[in-house]
């Protein structure tokens, strides 16, 4: 039996707090933001910042923030990084209970939509799954009679203890940009001794990340494109809500469409990228 609560946290944000037999999750209405999941009797699967504020308004530091209608900066100075999804209160549509998984659906309400900065009819929804794993799936609907662009990331901060410890496997023979400069992945498995951002294209659909703790396992649908990321440490001294030590801790490996893999969405269709994370057993 799933014991599911309705919270609010310290700050006056709404969250959705998940005890199941197979695991224990905590997911934001901010942002539908899931910032914590760990599998029965395994290690937590996310970070985030013990330094987090949980502001209305602003993205928390880990979890899984959604990154939509675009990735990065925009071409526009004043428009907000990462898009405006993040910051936004969604609806939570309803929670289906089974004996294999707690089946979560919000959606972004039109109103929550800058048209300033999106002037196009859309329809948002995420849906989040969690059993031994916790797989979330970011859907599109364009309600206009022509086609839109837009790129899109789940941001995701995972919990791998030390850093200097972490090899990233599954990414060998990809090409990516790093600092604007164009590369390709030659060995086999990744280490992170320094700042690291780098934008893959053409990634095979599975990674691995081989930590202290076990091997953390990353399966992207429709999606060619993923970042890795951490900061280190000159950049962690400029992030918000961040300790200066935090990059030991966390890594992000994020399911994106950037790049060449930019969803074009034709008039009354959908698109749906789909993220999967778990603790590999064998």
């Amino acid at each position: 039996m799933s014991y599911i609560e309705h919270k609010v946290h310290s700050q006056g944000l709404q969250y959705i707090e998940v005890n199941s037999p197979m695991c224990h999750a905590h997911i934001f209405l901010q942002g539908a933001q899931v910032t914590h999941f760990q599998p029965k009797n395994q290690p937590s699967l996310l970070w985030i910042s013990q330094a987090e504020t949980y502001e209305k308004g602003v993205s928390m530091r880990g979890g899984i923030p959604i990154c939509w209608p675009w990735f990065g900066l925009h071409p526009e100075p004043d428009y907000p990084q990462h898009g405006f999804a993040r910051h936004k209160i969604w609806h939570l549509e309803r929670i289906q209970e089974s004996e294999q998984e707690v089946l979560i659906t919000l959606t972004l309400p039109t109103s929550e939509i800058e048209t300033q900065f999106w002037p196009h009819r859309t329809q948002l929804t995420v849906t989040i799954a969690l059993s031994t794993q916790l797989k979330i799936s970011l859907t599109t609907q364009n309600n206009e009679d022509y086609p839109i662009k837009f790129s899109q990331a789940l941001h995701t901060y995972f919990d791998i203890q030390n850093i200097k410890k972490l090899k990233v496997d599954g990414l060998v023979n990809t090409p990516y940009i790093e600092f604007n400069q164009n590369k390709h992945q030659t060995a086999g498995e990744v280490s992170i001794y320094k700042e690291t951002d780098r934008m893959y294209h053409n990634a095979s659909s599975t990674q691995q990340l081989k930590t202290t703790q076990g091997t953390i396992v990353v399966k992207r649908e429709h999606s060619s494109s993923c970042v890795l990321w951490n900061p280190w440490i000159e950049k962690s001294k400029r992030l918000s809500n961040f300790n200066q030590d935090d990059y030991l801790h966390m890594v992000c490996l994020e399911a994106c469409n950037i790049l060449d893999d930019s969803v074009d969405l034709k008039p009354h269709e959908t698109f749906t990228l789909s993220q999967t994370i778990y603790w590999q057993t064998s």
